[in-house]
């Protein structure tokens, strides 16, 4: 491969700096780990998808650790966390915040609301209508919430993670195509196995009270300074122009492949590489390679695409579409 990258302008990342930054990454995986019992393969996923600086989307059932995963992320870098429980009566104002009036001084002053932390987990994202819905996913792009009238910038890092149960359709509003696509990825968490299910007992039954799995033994690594910082590094990791090639038509294959009704847009490719890129880092390298596009590719296209009403009547789904679509795309040699 030539050496001639999409961030060619940026100044190479020191090896002092890159070493640096993969020593934090993987004691911050170990710390994870250590409270998250197995799901290995969705905590790589979803602290990747926070060096990338985006959003997740997280389906599976209730009480498989979702919140557990989220207090540990964020204890791991002392970040803020709020839980918002999405109901079918949440108002915008219940998450945004709202500006109440003081009798005694006479004006008003803003209330913030949840969506005011570093992580922010909308629990059940598909219960609330549209309009709740839109509002918490304007905040995820522009990042900034406005209340009378008045911008409120959100302390970085800011990451969503919403959850969704694939289980459960009653009385919920499913999030459009377009607003799917503000998810850098989706991740989809399945049952634990039984040695890690039992272990789980282990854990939660020995000395203790409730029910619950705890965060206590988690240590706090760094700051959220250093998160940002880690984020703008993974920016400069290197994407040489075949493998950014090679993402744009893994991309482009979604919207004729048999069996997809819709394909992911341009928004997919960008997400495709930036993915890959926080994945090169939690490998421990400063450039991208085909595989990094190869294993990003299923958590990053399978929201962006629709089925064709034939392949789900064949039982067919986005995850074994994607599959076949990902073997037959010619991958870049080294």
């Amino acid at each position: 491969m030539n050496d001639n990258t999409a961030t060619s302008a940026a100044p190479a990342i020191t090896a002092e700096r890159l070493n640096q930054a993969i020593g934090i990454v993987q004691r911050m995986r170990e710390e994870i780990r250590s409270a998250v019992i197995g799901q290995q393969a969705v905590v790589d996923q979803v602290l990747a998808c926070c060096l990338a600086g985006g959003h997740v989307l997280i389906e599976g059932v209730p009480g498989l650790g979702k919140t557990l995963l989220v207090k540990a992320l964020a204890k791991t870098f002392a970040g803020d966390f709020s839980r918002i429980q999405f109901t079918p009566d949440l108002m915008p104002a219940d998450v945004m915040g709202h500006a109440v009036y003081d009798m005694k001084s006479q004006s008003f002053s803003v209330r913030r609301g949840p969506v005011f932390a570093h992580l922010l987990l909308a629990d059940e994202i598909n219960r609330a209508p549209a309009k709740t819905q839109s509002s918490l996913l304007e905040v995820m792009q522009e990042r900034q919430v406005t209340i009378e009238g008045e911008s409120h910038r959100l302390a970085p890092p800011f990451m969503v993670l919403a959850t969704q149960n694939p289980l459960e359709n009653e009385g919920t509003y499913p999030l459009p195509e377009a607003q799917l696509d503000r998810f850098l990825i989706k991740v989809r968490i399945d049952y634990p196995s039984a040695d890690e299910e039992e272990q789980m007992l282990r854990m939660v039954t020995r000395d203790r009270v409730g029910d619950g799995l705890e965060v206590s033994q988690v240590a706090t690594l760094v700051k959220p300074d250093t998160i940002v910082a880690l984020q703008q590094l993974v920016a400069r990791i290197r994407v040489d122009d075949a493998v950014a090639a090679y993402a744009v038509r893994l991309v482009r294959a979604t919207r004729d492949w048999p069996g997809i009704a819709i394909g992911a847009g341009p928004r997919g490719s960008i997400a495709l590489v930036r993915m890959a890129r926080a994945m090169a880092l939690t490998s421990g390298r400063d450039y991208v390679t085909p595989d990094d596009i190869k294993a990003a590719a299923l958590p990053v296209l399978r929201h962006r695409i629709a089925v064709s009403p034939e392949s789900e009547l064949d039982g067919l789904s986005s995850d074994e579409l994607l599959l076949g679509l990902i073997e037959e795309v010619a991958a870049p040699r080294g």
